[in-house]
């Protein structure tokens, strides 16, 4: 008994930072009690964010809305309930004191899930923060300390040709954006 067609996109309120453990136990619940039919998708839209530690470049994901989870489900019977009485979850947004939580529209779903993709699918992909002549502090690789102006950038690569002032001469470097930070 599949009720696909009634299936709707729902947003749930969940205290933040508890998102993946509220998805989680939602999932296994609705295994548990064999609900698959009714909740077909549960989404925490999150995107990827790089840092440089020790050296490395490290990404992480970070919810893109915090404390809000996306549900994917046709809300009958117990569903509601099951959701609701979940920890860590506050509520059904939009739903008004025990009233029928309200479904996303269409165009907002796909906004949504337009943006978790283009994030999804630009993961390499990092703003230019940078100008030409800029001064710019490297900080990682064997000229981390030294400070120095950008001369060009190479925005394919994510390189910058910096000019830095080593025992007096200035001496040109390639360096990654993620090498350098800007002088404050």
């Amino acid at each position: 008994m599949s009720e696909n067609n009634n299936k709707k996109w729902y947003v749930v309120r969940a205290i933040s930072g508890k998102e993946k453990k509220v998805k989680l136990y939602i999932e296994d619940e609705i295994n548990r009690l064999k609900l698959g039919d009714y909740v077909s998708q549960i989404l925490i839209p999150t995107e990827k964010v790089y840092q440089i530690r020790n050296g490395k470049k490290v990404s992480k994901e970070r919810s893109f809305f915090p404390g809000y989870i996306l549900i994917e489900a046709n809300l009958v019977g117990e569903i509601p309930h099951l959701i609701q009485k979940t920890t860590n979850v506050i509520g059904f947004l939009g739903a008004k004191k025990r009233g029928e939580p309200l479904p996303l529209r269409q165009s907002e779903v796909n906004r949504i899930l337009g943006k978790v993709d283009e994030l999804a699918e630009s993961e390499e992909e990092m703003n230019i923060p940078f100008i030409v002549g800029e001064s710019i502090k490297v900080i990682d690789g064997p000229f981390n300390g030294f400070n120095g102006s950008i001369e060009e950038i190479n925005e394919e690569k994510k390189k910058l040709m910096v000019m830095v002032k080593i025992f007096g001469r200035k001496q040109p470097l390639e360096l990654s954006f993620l090498q350098v930070e800007k002088e404050s």
